[in-house]
């Protein structure tokens, strides 16, 4: 049996968080979960996920700049990303 993918989850709301959680483990993915945008590009420095989705409307760092930070650096540009 093949591994799932790691889809990295950055939601704020914990409805949402829980519900794509769910989703992709009964997909056979490994989800891992942040709840703001700050906590997201940590968790990508230390693994890079297969995928990302991504919520927009966050406090703090919002969805597009965590995309916009993403795709300008070099190591992380190639991930994909799904914008929630």
């Amino acid at each position: 049996m093949s591994e799932g993918q790691s889809i990295l989850i950055v939601d704020d709301m914990e409805a949402n968080r829980i519900l794509l959680n769910d989703y992709t483990l009964s997909l056979g993915h490994n989800p891992t979960l942040c709840v703001d945008g700050s906590s997201a590009l940590a968790q990508v420095e230390k693994k890079s996920p297969d995928l990302i989705l991504l919520d927009i409307m966050m406090p703090g760092i919002n969805g597009y700049e965590v995309l916009d930070r993403l795709k300008s650096d070099d190591k992380h540009h190639h991930i994909p990303v799904i914008m929630v």
